[in-house]
């Protein structure tokens, strides 16, 4: 399933003289998850595509992302 936010928690060895990181999140664009452009696509009206930046809804991504309370 497309998620645009990914998380994960780098390894933190027992020796490790550093305090951990904890989680860290980043974001990835929706085109990654678009294999071809298909057909008959659905499309924004122009002034709303002008707005957002795509003509079409599945590439649209707003940005910066919403994050829950508490994340980075």
């Amino acid at each position: 399933m497309y998620t645009p936010i990914k998380c994960y928690q780098p390894y933190h060895g027992i020796n490790d003289p550093c305090p951990p990181i904890g989680i860290k999140c980043y974001q990835t664009p929706p085109n990654l998850y678009l294999g071809f452009q298909a057909p008959n696509m659905q499309q924004f009206p122009i002034q709303e595509a002008l707005y957002r930046g795509t003509l079409w809804p599945v590439l649209y991504d707003p940005y910066p992302t919403p994050m829950k309370k508490g994340g980075r």
